[in-house]
């Protein structure tokens, strides 16, 4: 009897009228975001039949945790079915999922934690009313690793209106960041690294009104400082640790801040901190937009926030084989070293200018024959490059794998290490500092042995942005579960950093001839500065760094979250708890005090709580808002905050005296 009333709600409205059947399918799918992929139609994410436990479904959805699909149902559906479970074609015991489906903030359903091989379990949701649907796939708590899920059969029945594919709310891009003030701040970096006998470039970071003076108290013999530009350069002849006291004035008072530079064999002693051309200029990189961006650097303030590097990615060289006279012509000189393409037709005037500005310059190349955009690369020439780039006065080098695992194919762990410590070895034989970036996408657990290849910092996954639509999956894929699932905080510090790509934040490349404002709602933008700061990730902003509006410079420009990040004890945070999409991230800082980041992962705001025994504090602790930077109130035990869909909280304990 229940059986033919199931049957009669099924295809029947409550007036009588037959019902329709909506497939998923049929909504719009591009509205899917998920961790790996794009969402594919009547096959597996590897566009195989949809298969689940060994049995083979015609219709359906394949997915890649954590995904994520808003519907709109205006009230007009009666039930949902489908069956679900992870695809076969996964190919990994590894898999596991969970699905989730959630009405207008209330959960619905649930599968439970579902593995490789098991049947696919039925869903039938009663949606009598319901306005909102939220179709959910989790990792299970484990990684997104080998995590093909499928919505197999997945369908509507419907007795109104038809059920449309949304974009999740808007959210307002409400400015936390406080504005500066006008008496003065010092900011940035409290420790730099520098070799003997390299030339010295530290620009002291500091807000205020302008003019401001600076001064230096204990500043080592070789270096000299401009009181008016704050900028200090010389070299230095010894070895050794030397306590320094910046002083900064002007009419409205006086700050002071204490620094050490350390002479020896290691840079890198904070996090870079700068802007790179990629991510919205990509292959029409100019000099003029490398001279506009260390214009803005400084005219935007970022400078005064400790930013310093201005770093060319791909497409200066010579491009064999390029009809475009500006990009075609000799990839080198009579002597082998290489030439800049067209676009750049002096780069030791490029550098200059750069440094005229206090701030310093990088450059990219490959240790394959040709960069990942086909333009000329280092190999059988790198020492002649590493040369070249210390003459022509560059500070940062991206070294790029790209063409090179046609050199090395099926490289293992020495083969992958292989052109990172040849280049480092040349790069410390040249007469100035060079800090360099292994850019090789994690291959071989590269955080195991990028220091010992000589890298000040190395990629830890994939291009954050190597699709527009992909950036936000790949920030919590990339960003929080790469770094907990391997504890890659075991493997950064001073001189060495685990870099998960860079700030994609503001006006980006659209790939497709032009720019577009970044994909990553507000939340989400702040979830990406407190996480690299918790990290102690590189700060490379790669938006346009000359259309910076009032959101994005309070994003980039906090000085309270850089603290986190350019901390100098040099330790990066971890994850210290998790509770289904929610996240607590700690990290310990010089002065004793952590650094805790409440996150959100899931689709609806919630409560996040920070235990202090998780976070390895105790007794009464004032909590201070790091964005908002004010304190909040003296806590004792734990913390917890409403985070917004995800978002953040991140917050600073200190003791209560």
């Amino acid at each position: 009897m229940k059986l033919i009333l199931l049957v009669a709600l099924t295809l029947f409205t409550l007036a009588g009228r037959a019902a329709d059947t909506v497939w998923l399918t049929s909504l719009d799918l591009a509205k899917m975001r998920q961790g790996w992929g794009t969402p594919q139609t009547d096959r597996s994410i590897r566009e195989q039949p949809l298969t689940i436990g060994g049995h083979k479904f015609a219709h359906g959805v394949g997915t890649h945790a954590a995904s994520s699909l808003w519907v709109d149902l205006a009230g007009g559906a009666e039930r949902f079915l489908a069956s679900v479970g992870v695809d076969d074609a996964a190919g990994n015991t590894r898999a596991s999922v969970t699905f989730k489906i959630v009405g207008d903030g209330r959960t619905l359903w649930e599968s439970g934690v579902l593995r490789l091989g098991q049947p696919a379990k039925t869903v039938d949701v009663d949606l009598q009313g319901v306005k909102t649907l939220i179709l959910l796939v989790g990792d299970a708590g484990d990684g997104n690793g080998w995590d093909h899920a499928d919505w197999a059969d997945a369908r509507f029945i419907t007795s109104g209106a038809t059920p449309k594919a949304m974009d999740p709310p808007r959210e307002p891009a409400v400015v936390l960041t406080p504005k500066p003030g006008p008496a003065p701040r010092i900011n940035g970096a409290r420790i730099f690294g520098v070799r003997p006998g390299s030339p010295f470039l530290f620009t002291i970071a500091a807000t205020g009104e302008r003019p401001m003076k600076f001064a230096a108290s204990g500043l080592p013999k070789g270096l000299k400082l401009d009181p008016q530009a704050g900028q200090i350069t010389g070299a230095l002849g010894r070895r050794g640790v030397y306590q320094v006291s910046f002083k900064a004035s002007n009419r409205h008072g006086t700050a002071r801040r204490k620094f050490r530079i350390v002479c020896g064999d290691t840079l890198a002693l904070t996090p870079h901190m700068g802007w790179n051309s990629w991510y919205v200029w990509e292959n029409r990189v100019t000099d003029a937009i490398m001279r506009a961006a260390a214009d803005a650097m400084v005219s935007s303030g970022m400078r005064d926030h400790g930013y310093e590097y201005v770093n060319i990615d791909d497409c200066w060289a010579v491009k064999p084989g390029s009809p475009d006279p500006l990009l075609g012509g000799e990839p080198r000189d009579a002597e082998g070293r290489v030439n800049a393409n067209g676009r750049f037709p002096d780069m030791k005037a490029l550098t200059d200018y750069i440094h005229a500005k206090g701030l310093k310059a990088g450059i990219y190349t490959s240790p394959g024959p040709l960069t990942c955009a086909g333009h000329v690369g280092a190999y059988q020439h790198e020492a002649q490059d590493a040369r070249r780039f210390a003459e022509w006065g560059f500070d940062f080098l991206k070294y790029d794998w790209c063409s090179y695992g046609d050199i090395a194919r099926n490289p293992d762990r020495a083969a992958l290490a292989k052109p990172y410590q040849l280049i480092s070895g040349l790069l410390r034989q040249q007469p100035r500092d060079i800090v360099l970036n292994l850019c090789q996408y994690g291959m071989g657990n590269v955080w195991e042995w990028g220091a010992s290849a000589g890298g000040n910092s190395w990629r830890t996954a994939g291009d954050l942005g190597g699709s527009f639509e992909g950036i936000p999956a790949a920030l919590f894929r990339d960003g929080f579960d790469v770094y907990a699932n391997n504890h890659l905080e075991r493997y950064g510090g001073p001189g060495h950093w685990n870099d998960p790509d860079y700030l994609l934040l503001g006006y980006l490349s659209n790939w497709k001839g032009g720019t577009a404002p970044t994909p990553l709602t507000p939340n989400e933008q702040y979830t990406h500065v407190s996480l690299w700061s918790l990290l102690a990730a590189p700060l490379i902003f790669s938006g346009d760094i000359t259309r910076l509006d009032a959101f994005t410079l309070g994003l980039l420009t906090n000085d309270e979250v850089i603290d986190v990040d350019q901390d100098p004890l040099g330790r990066p945070g971890r994850r210290v708890a998790k509770n289904g999409d929610t996240e607590v991230w700690m990290r310990e800082l010089e002065d004793g005090t952590r650094a805790v980041g409440l996150f959100n992962r899931g689709e609806m705001a919630t409560t996040v709580t920070a235990r202090w025994a998780d976070v390895g504090v105790s007794g009464r602790q004032i909590v201070r808002d790091l964005w908002r930077q004010q304190d909040l109130d003296k806590f004792t035990g734990e913390y917890a905050a409403t985070v917004p869909r995800h978002g953040v909280v991140l917050v600073r304990l200190r003791p209560a005296k």
